[in-house]
């Protein structure tokens, strides 16, 4: 018999050698587990494998660099997320990709399936609808929800931040950031600077128009991010926001930059340019007026990616039995990224390489550990 292809299949954690283990783990005996579940559904995550499943639900509509595609496209691409998950944090993870793009369709998707995971991770879905869907469902469900493109983003940008910022001797209050984009990664980057004490002046976010400021007509979240960063009131384009700034970070579009705007910035300026797989700046031409820059690929030092984040942080989220995402959780756990590279910290090595068996230890004992503290 042909095996089917793919990354990712379903094994069986009993025996299932004879009639006695038949017995036992499908019926009669799922008839008693399942009287014990419907008379105290709280036994769910314990007793099924709802206390260690994830699903990861995409529409393809903001897929990878690749732009909007489909479902059906965006099926191997959550697979493959799912095979991350288990193999760095022993996590099973199911691909979901509904067709209905609609927010009302996604949500109720979502929680009709809920029964069944311990935890949602939204992946590729396009802004604005991502942040409705994101913020229905953080509010409707038990179970927690994390966005990967705003949460995990941020949690390793900031992570990273917090290591760059030690080697160029700066503070958080102090430092000047510039983020090109303004969609779901550029505005949770903005979002979890501010809880991490990046101050509202020091932080300007702009979009393909320029610098967002509240004299623009913009609504949604583009609003709130003019209306909460940027109280210098700042204009102009990225590139005028960038003279004298000490920190860029990309999550826009290849080729934004030259090396030019680069070396009009502050003296030891960070640069992370994280577009894919075309960086904002060429990082070699970059790396002579920065002192360090990080890219999202994997052939320069620094790669800043979400795998860094998103499996500690499911390992965390299940562990702990968390019912919500919290700010507390993510800036825990990019302290926690931070610290895993520990003495080896240098300017091409400020985030570990996602093999380093600490880290999601490390991030996970964090993440259960803000959820501790809440309680």
């Amino acid at each position: 018999m042909s095996r089917s292809r793919g990354k990712v299949e379903v094994a069986t954690r009993v025996a299932l050698d004879n009639p006695d283990d038949l017995a036992e783990h499908y019926t009669p005996g799922v008839a008693d587990q399942a009287k014990r579940v419907g008379d105290d559904p709280s036994l769910l995550a314990r007793e099924t494998v709802k206390g260690n499943s994830v699903a990861i639900v995409s529409d393809g509509s903001a897929l990878l660099g690749l732009g909007d595609r489909g479902a059906a496209a965006a099926l191997p691409v959550m697979e493959g997320k799912a095979a991350l998950l288990k193999r760095f944090a022993d996590v099973d993870a199911w691909p979901i990709c509904p067709v209905s793009r609609e927010p009302d369709d996604l949500v109720r998707t979502v929680k009709d399936l809920a029964t069944s995971f311990g935890a949602i991770n939204l992946e590729d879905i396009a802004a604005p609808r991502c942040f409705t869907v994101e913020r229905r469902l953080h509010d409707e469900l038990d179970i927690p929800v994390f966005h990967d493109d705003q949460h995990g983003t941020a949690v390793v940008v900031l992570g990273a931040l917090y290591n760059a910022l030690k080697l160029t001797g700066r503070e958080p209050g102090g430092t000047s950031v510039v983020i090109a984009g303004a969609g779901a990664a550029g505005s949770a980057i903005a979002r979890l600077l501010l809880r991490a004490g990046y101050s509202s002046e020091g932080i300007v976010v702009c979009d393909s128009d320029g610098v967002l400021h509240p004299d623009r007509d913009l609504v949604g979240e583009k609003h709130w991010l003019a209306e909460n960063t940027n109280s210098g009131r700042a204009t102009g384009s990225v590139q005028d926001a960038l003279r004298g700034a000490d920190v860029f970070v990309g999550v826009s579009a290849g080729g934004l930059l030259d090396p030019g705007d680069v070396a009009a910035m502050a003296d030891r300026a960070i640069v992370f340019a994280l577009a894919n797989p075309d960086p904002e700046v060429d990082p070699e031409a970059a790396g002579k007026h920065a002192e360090i820059v990080a890219t999202g690929r994997s052939d320069f030092p620094n790669q800043i990616n979400n795998v860094l984040a998103f499996p500690g942080m499911f390992r965390g989220l299940l562990d702990s039995g968390a019912q919500r995402v919290t700010a507390e959780m993510l800036l825990a756990a990019a302290h926690a990224l931070a610290d895993v590279v520990g003495d080896d910290l240098e300017p091409g090595r400020i985030v570990p390489s996602v093999f380093d068996e600490a880290l999601v230890p490390a991030m996970a004992e964090a993440v259960a550990g803000a959820v501790r503290a809440a309680d």
